[in-house]
């Protein structure tokens, strides 16, 4: 019964976290989903198995390696602890490496460890009713909106290296096409974006993504301040659990997610292929 508790909670985390992060191109094939985003991420560029299957899965396999081929980006299938295990030995056997190792953490709200605000403002009215700015000691200071803007984005990209023309164009409508409530977090120094967070809620669950913070702003707190400020926010929208994903060896992110109270759930990796098979 606890084997099957866990897995049904990893199907609904699986689900939710479709839901936060959409591609921008999509196909269903067969009970598997074709992923496709001009590889901004591997989760948005890899194939996901949400229904049974009626095709061989080895003609499926081809298949999607066709598509891909197509589109001249690596086929990559993500695999999660629900798949069989058999699926990710087949396709070891046809070349495919791992990639993108992913730790999924997850915490009850009311449990974390949240930095101690000292403040909220409320500037401007949202659909949300969030507040505008959230300060915290050593002058730290999270601006909040209830959509990811330009600005928002334009800090984003300059943070996590994009530089894209291509990418620069769709992944603000792959934003947009967030069917779930968002909270957009950011931290600004002289007038230019220096951290930003996101979070996505979905019913009971808020999932914590975006969090980057430039270099030469590490160890200032920044990240516990925005992660705090949307875990706090997502709460009195009515989360009361909350999701994140660390790719494996991301020591930093790591050690700051456990710091509050984030503890391992399950792993998903990517098998990858480029080529000819």
């Amino acid at each position: 019964m606890e084997n099957t508790a866990r897995n049904q909670e990893i199907k609904y985390m699986e689900e939710i976290s479709l839901n936060a992060w959409p591609s921008y191109r999509i196909e269903l094939y067969d009970g598997w989903l074709l992923r496709y985003s001009h590889n901004y991420t591997y989760r948005t560029n890899s194939v996901e198995q949400i229904g049974e299957s009626t095709i061989p899965v080895s003609e499926k396999i081809s298949y999607c390696e066709d598509v891909y081929r197509a589109l001249h980006c690596p086929t990559n299938f993500k695999i999660h602890p629900l798949l069989d295990p058999s699926f990710d030995a087949m396709l070891q056997e046809r070349g495919y490496q791992v990639r993108h190792t992913t730790e999924v953490m997850t915490a009850e709200i009311a449990a974390l460890d949240l930095m101690h605000l000292e403040d909220r403002e409320y500037l401007f009215e949202n659909r949300l009713h969030l507040p505008t700015l959230v300060h915290y000691e050593n002058d730290i200071t999270v601006e909040l909106k209830a959509f990811v803007t330009d600005e928002w984005l334009k800090g984003l990209f300059s943070l996590n290296g994009t530089s894209d023309p291509t990418l620069r164009r769709i992944v603000p409508k792959m934003y947009a096409a967030i069917p779930k409530r968002t909270i957009v977090a950011s931290i600004e120094l002289d007038g230019r974006i220096v951290a930003t967070g996101l979070a996505i809620c979905d019913r009971e669950w808020a999932g914590i993504y975006a969090i980057y913070v430039t270099p030469s702003c590490w160890k200032r707190g920044y990240a516990r301040a925005v992660c705090s400020t949307l875990l706090r926010e997502a709460a009195e929208l009515g989360a009361v659990k909350a999701y994140l994903q660390v790719v494996q060896g991301n020591v930093r992110a790591k050690r700051l997610y456990q710091s509050m109270g984030f503890e391992d759930f399950y792993t998903y990796w990517f098998r990858s292929f480029r080529g000819t098979i």
